[in-house]
């Protein structure tokens, strides 16, 4: 069990936010342990081929290869700060790079490897004070070649994560909405209660503010990172996000939700990223994440008009229609 306590100062200040580095870290440790999502699918070829880069296989080699749990290195997912979202992974990644020499090495020898059983590489950019700098630099690649694609739809499920739970803020109070957060998650009125076998701690932040952020690629996991007052974290599963059925079918794990099915379903007519944002109210640039998914899987192709670019369903995506109707039911 992890106890974090909070005083009123704390409680006042707590705020929630997306988190770019947590999701990038999140899909990059999937790629580096040759694991799928239960929800996203395989993270690729594209990212398996960035492991070859010498900073990325760095952030790799010190990240937890279990399937569930293990300490992720704080300095790899700094709290997110007020902002701009736009501008929120590169504050991130300039806490990163200014991380502390004995920080770092806190971190690896203590957290990640208590053991000892330190990567050769890992060690020697710890012990030469390149670590920080390095892993920034390795996650800001691995989010350029890989992960940028697909922020703007993992952007779009945490920020409607987000409304719901301001929604139940101002209907419900605070209280109510981070009792909500997970079903090991509880609100004792002066402090959170998070369950866990593998932990018993205990932490106070006063004054402090703790920053609350959902996950959609780190789903269904749930990670506190409290161990420094003014780094203080707590990422809680997204709503919304179904786990897929096992399919040989490529790119079919990927197919998941209402929406995404919706939208395959309506193009057994030629139509824009602009008339299906319309016809199912939804954001623009999550109708042209799922458009892409669907694409990469062979389910809809394209063609353009002049400017305007057409998508229609193929007929794969005709077949998966009808030997899939039980996993793309609405």
């Amino acid at each position: 069990m992890i106890d974090v306590r909070l005083d009123g100062a704390a409680l006042a200040q707590m705020r929630l936010s997306v988190s770019p580095a947590f999701e990038a870290i999140a899909w990059l440790r999937l790629a580096a342990s040759g694991r799928r999502h239960a929800v996203h699918g395989d993270p690729g070829p594209a990212a398996r081929l960035a492991l070859r880069d010498r900073d990325v296989a760095l952030v790799a080699q010190a990240l937890p290869t279990g399937g569930n749990g293990g300490y992720t290195l704080d300095l790899l997912t700094p709290k997110p700060w007020m902002g701009p979202v736009e501008s929120l992974l590169d504050r991130q990644l300039g806490v990163m790079t200014e991380t502390p020499p004995e920080a770092v090495a806190d971190q690896l020898c203590a957290g990640r490897f208590p053991q000892g059983r330190m990567p050769v590489e890992v060690r020697s950019a710890m012990e030469n004070g390149t670590f920080a700098r390095r892993a920034a630099n390795g996650l800001l690649r691995f989010w350029r070649f890989v992960f940028a694609e697909s922020w703007p739809g993992v952007r779009s499920t945490l920020e409607t994560d987000l409304a719901a739970r301001f929604t139940v803020i101002g209907t419900a109070g605070i209280g109510r909405m981070l009792g909500t957060l997970h079903r090991d998650v509880g609100w004792t009125g002066s402090s959170l209660s998070i369950g866990t076998s593998a932990y018993q701690e205990t932490f106070d932040l006063d004054g402090q503010e703790l920053v609350l952020c959902p996950t959609a690629v780190g789903w269904p996991r749930l990670a506190a990172q409290c161990c420094d007052p003014n780094d203080a974290v707590l990422v809680y599963p997204a709503n919304g996000l179904v786990p897929s059925r096992p399919a040989s079918d490529s790119g079919l794990p990927e197919l998941v939700g209402t929406s995404r099915a919706a939208i395959l379903r309506d193009l057994d007519v030629a139509r824009s990223t602009h008339e299906l944002s319309t016809r199912w109210r939804l954001a623009p640039a999550t109708v042209s994440y799922h458009l892409g998914v669907l694409l990469r899987s062979g389910l809809v192709s394209r063609r353009r008009d002049r400017r305007v670019v057409f998508y229609h369903r193929t007929e794969q995506g005709d077949a998966v229609l009808g030997l899939r109707a039980g996993v793309l039911q609405s």
